[in-house]
């Protein structure tokens, strides 16, 4: 059987090739994909040949936020049948490690996610029409479900895991920094999680409406008026958490003056080192936490996306078919159009 891949060879190096694939195997699936989104991760692959010390070192299939199709089954493989629609999680944990025994498996000394240069030989990701994969990490979904949605479920759980960083957000007035799509998820996730208020911020007004469609009370262009947050930091800081998905340093700063003392601030976003103002971290005894992938926020954002409790649409800003995947690549690097450009697989 043969199947069409999107390879990244190197720095804006992209081939689709045809592959063989063989039958699943005891515990296995074969999926066929449905849809792939382009996450900041392969952009990163795609645009630099790798990010920090993480390098392209041979042919990689990229993708990770993907959704797909049983085709076929392994051995010994309950819970799924063929035509069930699925979402991929591409966490495997070892379960054996310190910190998988510990239930903090996102950290896992041994960990293997799809799509990911970090190892060698490096971990195939989910940029092709079929694929084979352990059941275990396919989350079946009802039929009306639409796949395109479910590919979302991945940024999602991310989203997911760093309001579970923050605690318990009922009626809290929130900031989240970058509307991007892991911000402009935040977003849903807490008004979701019963966020009374939510101010999101950004640099471009379409990412902007993005997120006031997914759920932020008001929309904030920090790169035209540099000042827009100025009412939230009057009486030392207004918001109770802030989500910082943008890894700019002046939206770290930005944070910090507008969370009121005792406020908690999440940083979702990932570059490289940041300064951090900790007179004001210590001054107003603000609580830093990092937020780091997902666990269980997986079975539950697919579960979300299922039960349409969160309508993760309006973040889908361009689908493209494989053999397009280049387009897809620069449209997805392009904030001023796009969120989350996906490629379509059937």
């Amino acid at each position: 059987m043969k199947t069409r891949v999107c390879r990244l060879y190197g720095q804006h190096d992209i081939r689709i090739e045809t592959d063989d694939i063989r039958p699943p195997g005891p515990g296995e699936v074969l999926l066929r994909m449905s849809a792939g989104g382009i996450c900041g991760s392969d952009l990163h692959y795609y645009q630099d040949g790798g990010f920090g010390p993480i390098r392209v070192r041979e042919p990689i299939i990229l993708g990770h936020e993907v959704s797909g199709t049983v085709a076929a089954l392994g051995d010994g493989v309950r819970g799924l049948k063929e035509g069930t629609k699925i979402a991929f999680n591409p966490s495997r944990p070892c379960g054996r490690c310190r910190y998988c025994l510990e239930g903090r498996p996102r950290h896992c000394s041994e960990m293997r996610f799809s799509g990911s240069a970090m190892r060698l030989p490096h971990e195939q990701g989910g940029f092709r029409e079929f694929m084979v994969a352990q059941a275990a990490q396919c989350i079946p979904l009802s039929d009306r479900t639409s796949l395109a949605h479910a590919a979302c479920a991945e940024p999602l759980s991310v989203a997911l895991h760093a309001c579970g960083q923050a605690g318990d957000i009922r009626g809290a007035q929130v900031l989240v920094t970058g509307a991007g799509p892991i911000g402009a998820l935040c977003v849903a996730a807490a008004r979701a999680a019963g966020a009374a208020h939510i101010v999101s911020t950004d640099i471009q007004d379409a990412t902007l409406e993005v997120a006031r469609r997914m759920g932020a009370d008001v929309t904030l262009n920090v790169g035209r008026d540099a000042e827009a947050l100025s009412p939230w930091r009057e009486d030392k800081g207004r918001f109770d958490v802030a989500f910082e998905c943008s890894a700019v340093s002046s939206a770290l700063q930005d944070a910090m003056m507008a969370v009121r003392p005792g406020g908690t601030i999440v940083q979702v976003g990932v570059a490289g080192d940041l300064p951090i103002p900790l007179n004001i971290l210590v001054g107003k005894e603000i609580a830093l936490r990092g937020s780091h992938r997902f666990d269980r926020e997986f079975e539950q954002a697919a579960a979300m996306i299922d039960g349409g409790l969160i309508d993760v649409g309006p973040i889908i800003t361009g689908s493209y078919p494989l053999e397009d995947a280049l387009s897809a690549f620069e449209a997805a690097s392009d904030r001023t159009r796009s969120v989350k450009v996906q490629l379509a697989f059937e």
